[in-house]
């Protein structure tokens, strides 16, 4: 990326290190991901734009599948290279945004077990390699799920 000099010294006039860069493109990503559920969602959610807003959510994320491997070695090697700080306030910003709270904060009733429910939509989310193997467009199959879903967890 920044083989020239001049490139190089611009760059950290910007990031201390190549990681606080990838700190700031994943804080970035949430934002972005964050105020979208915000504004499809609306005032007061129904099951309907709860729907729509994983839809879209899910379809923001397969545009950056890195985002979603966070188990994977490299995504942990540059977490653990920034400072502690930085990590725990930037997430904790962010992790009080996630889709559970703002849930929580609609009106939604859950009909299921809360806990069931989250993972059923987490699983949703999940890396999966072998979706271009399916017989089926992948993308119909997670809006068919998410709508099964909806209906299934919620009042």
């Amino acid at each position: 990326m920044c083989k020239s000099r001049n490139i190089k010294d611009a760059f950290y006039l910007f990031y201390a290190s190549k990681e606080e860069l990838f700190f700031d493109v994943i804080m970035r990503i949430q934002t972005r991901v964050v105020n979208l559920t915000k504004a499809t969602l609306g005032e007061t959610p129904t099951k309907e734009s709860l729907c729509n807003t994983l839809k879209l959510i899910y379809r923001e994320y397969i545009k950056i599948p890195f985002i979603l491997e966070m188990n994977s070695p490299d995504f942990i090697a540059f977490m653990n290279r920034l400072p502690k700080e930085k990590k725990i306030e930037e997430l904790a910003f962010h992790g009080d945004n996630d889709i559970r709270n703002i849930i929580k904060d609609s009106k939604l009733q859950y009909k299921i077990n809360e806990d069931k429910g989250n993972s059923a939509f987490a699983i949703l989310f999940m890396p999966n390699s072998n979706k271009e193997k399916l017989p089926y467009n992948h993308l119909e199959v997670i809006d068919f799920m998410i709508e099964v879903l909806i209906e299934s967890v919620f009042e």
